[in-house]
Parts: C-alpha cells; structure tokens; sequence
C-alpha cells in the first residue's frame, strides 16, 4: 500500500502547481458494460477548462460497441458530439466547433511481464460546422499494475502513452497528446485516474493545447460476475 501512496503525493504537487500556473482541467466519467468475454459497451462524458476549473471551453459526449475478436486484438464503433467554445470565459459563444464524429478503431495489447504494451489505431469521420474532415489517430502506452494483490487485481497502476493526430490535408499533422496517469481501482469495478496531459496543436482551431491536470472516474458493470477477471489494464480512453 505504500507504493501506492507514492505516485498520488506526487501528482498532488501537479494539482497544487496548477493552480498557480494556469494548467487547465481534464475531466472524465466512463462507464463500461461487458456483455461477455467478446461484447462490451461503453459510454463517456468529458468537460474540459483552460485554467484550473476555470475558463471552460469543451465537452464531449460518446458511446460505442467493443468486440474482442483475439485476446490481444480489439474492434471499437463509437460515435458522439464534442463541442468546443472560444477561449476567454465558461463556454464563450460563438462556438469554435460543433461536431459530430464517427470512429472505428482497432486496439493491439501485448505483455511483457506484468507490462502491458497497447498500440491504438483510430479513423475519424468528423462532421463539424467548418465542413466535413477526415483525421487518422496512432496511440502508444503502456500500462504498469503493482501493490498487493486482492481478489485477483492488483490495486494500482502507472501509465503512459503518446498519441499522434494526422489529416489527408496540409499541413497532415495536427497533433501530440502525451499522458502519464496514477490509477487506483478501490474496488474490482471503480477506477480513479490522476494524470498531467500535455496536448500540442498545430495550426488548428478547433482546440487549444496546454497543459491539464486529468480526474477520471470509471466504471465497468458486468452481466455476469466473472470468477476472476484480473485489473482492467487498459490504457484509459480521452
């Protein structure tokens, strides 16, 4: 338990240098519903500000359907609206962008020890109010469970990833997204999330990169209970 208790101090020294320095907020709620070993559901709500809960200027909300075709292979159909306001005050009309978006994704995992190496490939179609874009998405993380086992989980988990945002037009490149996050799941089916997320955009206006400290909160139910089903170890979706 000790252990565990490391990584939440130091991202309390974030949460107190934010709010000195103008880091923004990243906020997520997620709730996952496993149908079975192939079948799950998800839906999940975002609210972001540019300064420390201050200066709210996105949210988004989106659901889906994973199907786990090989056990280190995963399919994803989501869908959902992301809505984006100027800079300067909560929700400061009029709006940068108002979106709708579909995206199909596929998941790689593979283990090495108790790491877990996640390769994410995402397309989306994003209908937005300056016109129809297409935008291609390449995660990369891995994720690290540790502290005393309990009822076939292991509590705690580091992880990082770095995901890159390209275009089919100039200038291609549109994004950097690096995350390094402290979970701690409190019981088999709730996880809490701190992390420092660090978003570089170039040349779009659509969203404005910085600094965020990142609070989430996930939920998985399930149909049936399974025996043992292990840490969810997952990189977290945003």
């Amino acid at each position: 338990m000790r252990k565990c208790l490391i990584l939440p101090l130091f991202f309390s020294t974030l949460l107190a240098r934010a709010q000195t320095t103008g880091t923004g907020s990243w906020n997520i709620l997620n709730i996952k519903y496993v149908v079975n070993d192939k079948w799950s559901l998800f839906g999940e709500i975002q609210l972001r500000s540019l300064k420390f809960y201050n200066d709210f200027h996105y949210y988004e909300y989106k659901g889906g359907i994973n199907f786990k075709i090989h056990k280190n292979t995963a399919l994803t159909l989501g869908a959902g609206s992301y809505q984006t306001y100027k800079e300067g005050g909560d929700f400061v009309l009029p709006k940068n962008n108002n979106e709708f978006r579909i995206w199909p994704q596929v998941t790689l995992f593979q283990s090495v020890g108790r790491l877990k190496i996640e390769q994410r490939y995402r397309v989306e179609f994003r209908f937005t109010s300056n016109g129809y874009r297409n935008r291609f998405r390449y995660r990369l993380g891995a994720a690290y469970p540790f502290g005393k086992e309990r009822n076939g989980y292991k509590p705690c988990q580091i992880n990082a990833s770095n995901e890159l945002f390209f275009t089919d037009k100039e200038p291609y490149f549109e994004r950097n997204r690096f995350l390094l996050a402290f979970n701690y799941k409190p019981s088999g089916a709730t996880t809490l999330q701190i992390g420092y997320l660090h978003q570089f955009d170039y040349k779009i206006n659509d969203e404005t990169g910085r600094d965020f400290l990142q609070l989430g909160f996930f939920i998985e139910l399930f149909r049936k209970q399974p025996v043992n089903r292990g840490i969810d170890t997952d990189i977290k979706d945003n």
